[in-house]
């Protein structure tokens, strides 16, 4: 549906000179598909999703949409294909003074569609996105949660094969932004739409997407299924966003606090553990201390299912003889446990 072909945008700036907004990024995302983009502030993420549809014209490059080159485009081409990409973003960019039929009607202004049709088309949105009673509201009336609403059932508005959703949720507490996620994921599903997630947020990703690029100074450098990118980060960035979720990232400033629960007496050792498959139907933690005849005392654990298998792990102190623990361990990372030895008094 999407094909980014070494797309790059550079900026010229008065202070830097010129600035690589964007370098050589080459990224397919499917029909159907939700896909993530995620970086921390200042990685290029939002500058590639407008070169998804020309808000940004890429310095270098191609861009494909459902076969057609974007790039290739006259200006009057790239309006009318436009039309069929939606774009929702993080301060809803509604008008004020526009009532919420007003504003999803807009789009519809030069549709050529007679009143009566565009009326039904944004009572029919309006339904979809759950705002049936607030036809005639105006948007400082509005909650944040229900103005994200408007603004994607006003995206919605020329049936667009692609939702872009540049930090959507940003500006929305927790219980709002998961309630927007969840109508993503109910519009993907009923109207097969592609949507394509700019955030810098790991819990959204990890909430509705399939598969994740992740953008560090302009560039991609992981991409791939949540589940394995998330399981078996590859690049340090991976690391350090899986770590501001993560709760077994804590274990290190236990140690460093000396906290009493992280104390060890000799013979113990600190573990993490971590899933790197989805199949973890066997039970390791009680096989091990009975096979191994070793003290496996759970300290806490961060787990979570992404696709309905499981992603996270377990921090551990073992207790028992050196060779014991030793085969422990050996037989975890055989049944493709990722094991950490983070401090040991054997």
């Amino acid at each position: 549906m999407i094909v980014l072909e070494n797309v790059g945008k550079t900026f010229k700036d008065d202070d830097q000179g010129t600035v690589e907004a964007v370098r050589d990024v080459n990224l397919k995302i499917g029909k159907g598909e939700v896909y993530g983009i995620i970086g921390f502030s200042g990685a290029g993420k939002s500058t590639l999703v407008r070169c998804i549809n020309l808000l940004e014209r890429p310095t270098t490059g191609k861009v494909f949409v459902n076969g057609l080159e974007l790039t290739a485009l006259s200006e009057p081409e790239l309006r009318k294909a436009r039309k069929k990409i939606g774009m929702i973003f993080q301060q809803f960019n509604l008008f004020a003074s526009r009532t919420v039929a007003q504003n999803v009607a807009y789009p519809l202004k030069y549709s050529g569609m007679t009143k009566a049709g565009i009326a039904a088309r944004v009572k029919a949105l309006l339904g979809l996105v759950g705002l049936e009673d607030k036809e005639s509201a105006y948007p400082s009336q509005l909650s944040g949660g229900q103005k994200q609403r408007v603004a994607i059932a006003r995206a919605l508005a020329n049936d667009p094969g692609i939702l872009l959703c540049d930090e959507a949720t940003s500006a929305l507490d927790p219980q709002t932004t998961l309630s927007i996620l969840k109508l993503l994921k109910e519009l993907n599903s009923k109207l097969g739409i592609t949507i394509v997630v700019i955030t810098h947020e790991m819990h959204v990703v990890k909430e509705i997407c399939a598969r994740v690029a992740i953008m560090e100074n302009g560039v991609v450098v992981e991409e791939g299924d949540v589940f394995s990118v998330f399981a078996n980060p590859k690049q340090k960035i991976t690391r350090d966003f899986i770590d501001t979720t993560s709760n077994l990232s804590k274990i290190h400033a236990l140690i460093e606090e000396d906290s009493p629960i992280v104390r060890l007496k000799p013979g113990e050792c600190i573990v993490k553990l971590k899933y790197l498959e989805k199949d973890v139907s066997e039970a390791l933690v009680s096989t091990i201390s009975r096979r191994f005849n070793i003290d496996a005392n759970i300290i806490f654990g961060d787990i979570e299912f992404l696709g309905g298998a499981p992603v996270g792990g377990l921090i551990l102190i073992v207790n028992g003889a050196r060779s014991d623990i030793d085969d422990a361990i050996a037989f975890l990372r055989n049944k493709n446990v990722g094991v950490e030895v983070i401090l040991d008094a054997r």
